[in-house]
């Protein structure tokens, strides 16, 4: 129970789909980042792995101070 995330998110599909995807404009660019960047952040502070992802699918939000060098 002290390792859980619990995201709250909105009660309609377009606002879920904003709050996790983020704000795109008329030619699909993200112009507000959603708090899915943040996730994995997240799961950090609660004691979880370390995840990494795809830049080229969600470029994840971490302080500086918490990012780990890519392997490779």
């Amino acid at each position: 129970r002290k390792q859980c995330l619990i995201i709250n998110l909105p009660g309609q599909p377009k606002s879920i789909k904003e709050t996790l995807e983020g704000v795109r404009d008329a030619d699909g660019y993200v112009t507000h980042i959603g708090i899915f960047a943040a996730v994995p952040y997240c799961i950090d502070l609660v004691g979880g792995p370390y995840a990494e992802t795809d830049d080229a699918v969600i470029k994840v939000f971490r302080p500086k101070t918490a990012l780990r060098p890519k392997p490779g």
